[in-house]
């Protein structure tokens, strides 16, 4: 009867190391991390609940920890993608544990958007799009036909003043024209500038321009003509401020930029002539559309001093273009350039 009891409890004191033994190893363990040693996913925040259509706002996504050295990359989606767009993943840097992201709000109605990694997922809160009092009324344009290569203006018109933060409006056209992805109204504002630019063409065609804010959408057809002359065009920019030059390396150059990118022909341009100067002209070809740092000496200029009331001499440019159909442009001069001399050649 002893020797039965004292098996017993030998039992009974076993069982009771394992099941404690079992219960130490469990109980010191950490939850289960993803396999791939990433943090697990926090939270997805929005930092606003409601937007306009057209208008773009953040939204954050959030690991546990730090991302280790690579960084971790996230995947995005949204709900409804009428209502919003997110990029298909956000980068979190290594040792940090939140990276931003851009929503764009397409059109009205409600979105979730979910960001998903190493097995597990976020939703952020409910974000809703609210069709707004603002929206995109018109597109006008500086000219409705242009020869191909030829640049020019248009502009976008609201329905009324833009709200606090601005209108982003969207603008989209096609081969051989080319604007912006978007431009930004200015808050208070109705109306807002952009830059329209051409390739040379083969034949005529049309293009829409268009765009799009606010539920409001509008188009203006652009036609694109193919050069029959030869025709120069050119701009002046200096360091600081456009058809203005400044004398440098002791007089040997002037630092400015000539840009003929702009002249057309019913052929291939292959030769810029530019002239230049003020009291003597410099002339200097060049087989690509810029010329820059243009190279001079001090005959350029008339003795000192510098002219009565201005720190400065006016000088003039001229270019002609060769195309290789044998086209050669009339001259085409600007003599309202601004020339510096900038301490040098004795001024």
């Amino acid at each position: 009867m002893l020797i039965t009891s004292y098996r017993s409890s030998a039992f009974v004191s076993l069982a009771t190391v394992l099941v404690a033994a079992v219960a130490t190893v469990h109980c010191g363990s950490s939850p289960a991390a993803p396999g791939n040693g990433m943090p697990a996913l926090s939270a997805v925040a929005l930092n606003a609940a409601s937007v306009v259509p057209g208008s773009t706002t953040q939204g954050t996504v959030t690991v546990a920890s730090a991302a280790p050295t690579g960084g971790e990359s996230i995947a995005l989606s949204s709900s409804n993608s009428a209502v919003a767009t997110v990029p298909a993943s956000v980068m979190i840097q290594a040792g940090s544990s939140s990276s931003t992201f851009t929503i764009t709000a397409v059109g009205p109605g409600t979105a979730v958007i979910t960001a998903s990694a190493n097995g597990s997922s976020r939703q952020s809160p409910m974000l809703t799009v609210a069709a707004s009092s603002v929206a995109l009324a018109a597109i006008e344009l500086s000219a409705s036909s242009v020869i191909g290569g030829t640049t020019l203006i248009g502009s976008v018109n609201l329905t009324a003043p833009a709200p606090p933060g601005g209108a982003i409006v969207s603008l989209s056209s096609a081969d051989p024209v080319s604007v912006p992805a978007s431009v930004t109204v200015p808050a208070g504002s109705s109306t807002a500038p952009f830059t329209i630019t051409t390739r040379a063409v083969g034949g005529n065609t049309s293009v829409a321009i268009s765009g799009s804010y606010g539920g409001g959408s509008a188009s203006a057809m652009l036609a694109i003509t193919r050069a029959t002359v030869a025709t120069a065009s050119f701009g002046v920019s200096g360091p600081t401020e456009t058809s203005t030059c400044e004398l440098a390396n002791g007089g040997n150059t002037l630092n400015c930029t000539f840009n003929g990118s702009t002249s057309t022909a019913p052929g291939t341009i292959t030769a810029w002539d530019w002239t230049y100067g003020v009291a003597t002209m410099f002339t200097q070809p060049t087989t690509g559309p810029v010329l820059t740092m243009p190279a001079i000496n001090c005959t350029l200029l008339p003795p000192p001093p510098l002219p009565p009331g201005n720190p400065w001499f006016m000088m003039v440019v001229t270019l002609k273009v060769h195309d290789n159909q044998g086209n050669v442009s009339t001259v085409t001069t600007d003599s309202g350039v601004r020339l510096l001399p900038q301490g040098s050649c004795g001024f």
